[in-house]
């Protein structure tokens, strides 16, 4: 696709999300789609000379492998206003440079992003202006639903993009054409004949320095009410006619409305730990509560799992556990399908010691298949084999798929007002038990697998 002459306006641009996963995704889309032509303007509060602003998108774009002609071209092109996103005046003048085919990015935090909206519903916008914005939306139920009437009176909800970069991997797209267009998955995707789904995104990376922003945001409102709740509806939605964004949206909605914690009771559903010192390859992690700047008293957990049920009747009884974790052993990114049992086996055979598995790697992206087979040596004996297919590498990073599809003004891949309140709904219950003190904070040892009886 082309879109010949858009100003892709990025408020918060001196920050660390523009230069590490806006400005680097550009470029893989316009390296992959060269007929694209793109405008970047960058604006922020804080200082930046036009050479150092240049230089930053020539650096970023070049770590696409961009040619250099095609990057001197956007550099020239390129420009950064120094303004405040809540003066009327400093956004009026600069919404009047960016032309009518605008994207406007907002690199900022939530709070802000209602402010500038406000600003926005009061100055307007040109016509067909889309707005894109990162997560969380909001901070509980009541503000997503404030955040959402906000960008109403701005731009219709077609021209909204709620933006989570786990829909830009390859590797979720595949989910849908596993359940959907494989003859042999399709009709056993149910109640019927899966036990369980475990959704686990474990990292072997501790905090890293990111302790302003994580030791408020935590994991579970980090991943599991946005990312790996989003991947839960890709997998447990019922068919789409078609690949169009209000259906798959609509049914993904459908999907997270049926969704409540585990017997409907956030202290069964959920669990909760923090890391202490440990050992994780060749380097030393400290204790969570020792790193620099953060503060104990926010009991932030470093190891969330939450189990989750869909009341309705392709689902009904199957436990979906999400699971995401820092300073773990071992990296663990996929979703894992156990299915049940065969209802007989003939006399004879000495059954496998587990259950056949679909095992979706998130990253890198792969399937495997475990198959109960005639082990070797022994016919009687039945074992499991691994099947696997390792899937191809995408063309462009997450955010470049997700910049194409705003450029394109297709909203498949985000996040749809309603979706966003429903996943705060789904969570709020587990928020209020750990207020309470109802779930304890387990520990576990930095690199380690977790706290002993997970």
């Amino acid at each position: 696709m082309t879109d010949s002459s858009t100003t892709l306006l990025i408020l918060g641009a001196s920050g660390d999300l523009t230069r590490r996963l806006l400005l680097p995704g550009l470029g893989t889309l316009l390296r992959e789609e060269p007929g694209r032509r793109v405008r970047v303007v960058g604006a922020d509060r804080n200082e930046l000379a036009p050479d150092a602003w240049r230089q930053r998108v020539c650096d970023a774009l070049g770590e696409a492998d961009l040619d250099r002609e095609r990057v001197e071209r956007l550099v020239s092109d390129t420009s950064y206003v120094r303004a405040d996103a809540l003066d009327r005046e400093q956004m009026r003048e600069l919404l009047g440079t960016c032309g009518e085919r605008l994207v406007i990015y907002f690199a900022l935090p939530p709070a802000v992003t209602v402010q500038v909206c406000a600003l926005l519903e009061d100055i307007g916008v040109p016509r067909g202006t889309r707005l894109a914005l990162e997560k969380p939306f909001g901070s509980d139920l009541a503000t997503a639903q404030e955040l959402n009437a906000q960008l109403l009176r701005v731009v219709p909800e077609t021209d909204i993009f709620r933006i989570d970069h786990f829909l830009g991997v390859n590797t979720i797209l595949n989910i849908v054409g596993i359940r959907f267009a494989n003859r042999v998955l399709q009709p056993i995707w149910s109640h019927e004949h899966i036990e369980r789904v475990e959704i686990t995104y474990d990292e072997t990376l501790a905090l890293e320095g990111r302790a302003g922003y994580y030791d408020k945001a935590a994991l579970l409102l980090d991943m599991i009410q946005s990312h790996l709740l989003e991947i839960l509806a890709f997998f447990a939605m019922e068919a789409p006619a078609t690949m169009d964004a209000e259906e798959v949206r609509s049914l993904k909605a459908q999907a997270l409305r049926a969704t409540q914690p585990w017997q409907r009771d956030p202290v069964i559903a959920s669990r909760r730990a923090r890391y202490t010192g440990g050992r994780i390859g060749e380097r030393d992690v400290p204790d969570y509560v020792a790193e620099e700047g953060v503060d104990p008293e926010r009991e932030t957990e470093t190891l969330a799992q939450l189990t989750v049920q869909l009341e309705n009747a392709r689902w009904a009884g199957v436990p979906f556990v999400l699971r995401s974790g820092k300073a773990i052993g071992k990296d663990n990114k996929q979703v894992e399908v156990f299915f049940r049992e065969p209802p007989h086996i003939p006399d004879g055979f000495r059954p496998p010691s587990g259950p056949d598995r679909l095992i979706l790697q998130i990253k890198p992206g792969a399937v495997a298949l475990d198959l109960s087979m005639n082990a070797e040596g022994d016919p009687f004996e039945l074992e499991q084999k691994e099947l696997v297919a390792t899937l191809g590498q995408p063309r462009m990073l997450p955010y470049g798929e997700v910049l194409g599809a705003i450029l394109d003004g297709d909203p498949l891949m985000t996040i749809r007002g309603d979706e966003a309140e429903e996943l705060w709904r789904i969570v709020e219950p587990v928020l209020a038990a750990w207020r309470q003190g109802k779930v304890p904070m387990d520990e576990y040892a930095a690199g380690s697998a977790g706290p002993a009886g997970w």
